[in-house]
């Protein structure tokens, strides 16, 4: 019944809004139904000024975290904790569980951090991404953004900074994305009280003094090791200026210590900071994160959607491994509150969603062949399709072109943009030079390209499947001509089964030489 009542509601709202946009654009001179004389792409430009005029900075949208960490520092039990924020009984307290993401409402947020001071919150929650870091900083390539509004390191306190951790940290600073670091696991302390209750400075400060103690030598030795990597960092109840400190902030997804502390923050620091860059605008910014087969959905594509609408009955333009295609969204999607995503009956359809949301749509058709990592375009008119699909063309193919290839190499190939740019980026660190590329199953053509190495270099004459299918005629093909394909859904794993070919072929030459040594001597009469 809340399903349905929030789907009403929604629909109500979204068909406000279609008829207030219907009314600007009668009033408006440049009216995208009237005026003959503008191009398809002036009309479109003509509209992403209007809709950057009609913004009220008083209308925000969620802003968009993501969760960075090495493997082993507890990003997931953060994460889970967050998501059973106030569940009582098993039951959800209003936190929904979003494809490929979590919202959290900002009545949880209010509600978690009851015990702190917190700020006038302006923001309607926020909407916090769990996927790995090359994919939520993918950049959304029409609009030069990046999908994260702020992120979350999470650090062990135990252990400091580990090889991810740095690589993370890197990365938030190459993308100048502001973030906060997570001390994780203070629950591992020595004789470590649980005060979740409280804020966790005064939590800190009653404990007893071997705890203490140790909670000091260890963070200050993690603020050394985060000089070390050229930035300043002091814990959030220190941080005298935000702007030159990253803020630390003590926390154990297990006992839920400093968890509250941890929202507050991430709250207070994405008003202050962000400020326009969350003011909602009606124009779309949305990039897939995944695309999945669902039963008695069909092919579904679960988005990201940073701002602007998406609304039933769109024409939607994706990019697909063949080309990009448009097609009609037949259904708008959400799971219920924490609720199993993959069966049917706990998805709430609704009419529009607004930014920023994780959702799931069902289309008419080719949405098996669509493309995660790229934007996403609606084409509000018949005639403007064509054009939004030229535009995403231009895009794969610009972003493809931008990668340089070596005249020798392997030949690489992955599910998605993002993972394709961390997996050369892995390549590249470990010397292993790369001739060509290309994003989805792998074909017959593929092989064909990978087998020009084979009269230059028979160690670079395979190919690097990273997460993706191997048709059969491509597997023939590749026996046939000499080419080896090497697939795994895991970097590393990639990495060793080549290097392991490598060694192979280095024995074989050995030996071969030594062959040709034996039966190069002549015997002495």
């Amino acid at each position: 019944e809340e399903g349905e009542e929030e789907e009403e509601d929604e629909g109500e709202e979204s068909e406000e809004e279609e008829d207030e946009e219907e009314e600007d654009d009668e009033e408006s001179g440049d009216s995208d139904s009237s005026n003959d004389e503008l191009s398809v792409r002036d009309r479109i430009t003509a509209r992403a000024v209007r809709a950057e005029r009609a913004k009220d900075p008083n209308v925000l949208r969620a802003p968009i975290f993501c969760v960075l960490g090495h493997v082993d520092t507890g990003k997931t039990t953060i994460l889970d904790k967050l998501r059973r924020t106030n569940v009582q009984e098993g039951e959800a307290g209003g936190i929904t569980q979003q494809i490929g993401a979590t919202n959290v409402p900002i009545d949880n947020i209010i509600k978690e951090c009851a015990h702190l001071e917190m700020p006038e919150l302006k923001i309607p929650g926020m909407l916090i991404i769990d996927t790995p870091g090359h994919e939520s900083f993918s950049n959304l390539r029409s609009r030069g953004s990046s999908l994260c509004d702020m992120a979350v390191l999470v650090v062990d306190i135990m252990h400091g900074l580990e090889q991810q951790t740095i690589e993370s940290l890197n990365l938030l600073k190459k993308r100048r994305t502001p973030f906060i670091i997570a001390l994780n696991k203070i629950d591992r302390l020595y004789e470590w009280k649980i005060m979740n209750k409280i804020p966790v400075e005064e939590a800190i400060k009653k404990q007893k003094k071997i705890t203490r103690d140790e909670f000091e030598d260890r963070s200050k030795q993690t603020m050394l090791q985060i000089a070390e990597n050229g930035l300043n960092a002091k814990l959030f109840y220190e941080n005298p200026d935000v702007k030159t400190y990253i803020s630390v902030v003590p926390v154990s997804g297990i006992s839920g210590d400093g968890m509250a502390d941890l929202l507050s923050l991430a709250c207070d620091l994405s008003q202050r900071m962000l400020g326009p860059q969350l003011v909602f605008k009606n124009s779309l910014e949305a990039m897939v994160m995944e695309v999945k087969a669902i039963h008695g959905l069909g092919t579904t594509v679960d988005i990201i959607l940073r701002n602007g609408q998406i609304k039933e009955g769109d024409q939607v333009v994706l990019s697909g491994i063949e080309g990009a295609f448009a097609t009609t969204v037949r259904a708008v999607l959400t799971p219920h509150p924490m609720k199993e995503m993959r069966v049917k009956n706990n998805y709430i359809q609704h009419k529009c969603v607004k930014a920023a949301q994780g959702i799931k749509i069902c289309a008419r058709e080719n949405m098996d062949k669509t493309l995660a990592g790229m934007p996403v375009y609606v084409a509000k008119y018949p005639e403007e399709t064509e054009v939004l699909i030229a535009d995403a063309n231009k895009a794969l193919k610009e972003e493809l072109k931008s990668i340089k290839l070596s005249p020798e190499g392997v030949y690489v190939q992955a599910s998605t943009l993002g993972s394709l740019e961390a997996l050369l980026q892995f390549l590249k660190d470990s010397k292993i030079k790369y001739s060509g590329v290309s994003i989805g199953p792998v074909h017959k053509k593929d092989v064909m390209k990978a087998s020009v190495m084979l009269q230059h270099d028979k160690e670079f004459a395979c190919l690097l499947a990273f997460d993706v299918k191997v048709e059969g005629a491509a597997q023939e093909t590749a026996d046939t001509l000499g080419v080896r394909i090497f697939t795994a859904d895991i970097i590393y794993h990639l990495f060793d089964q080549f290097m392991g070919y490598k060694d192979e072929l280095l024995q074989r030459r050995k030996k071969e030489k030594s062959t040709d040594c034996d039966s190069a001597l002549i015997p002495l009469l």
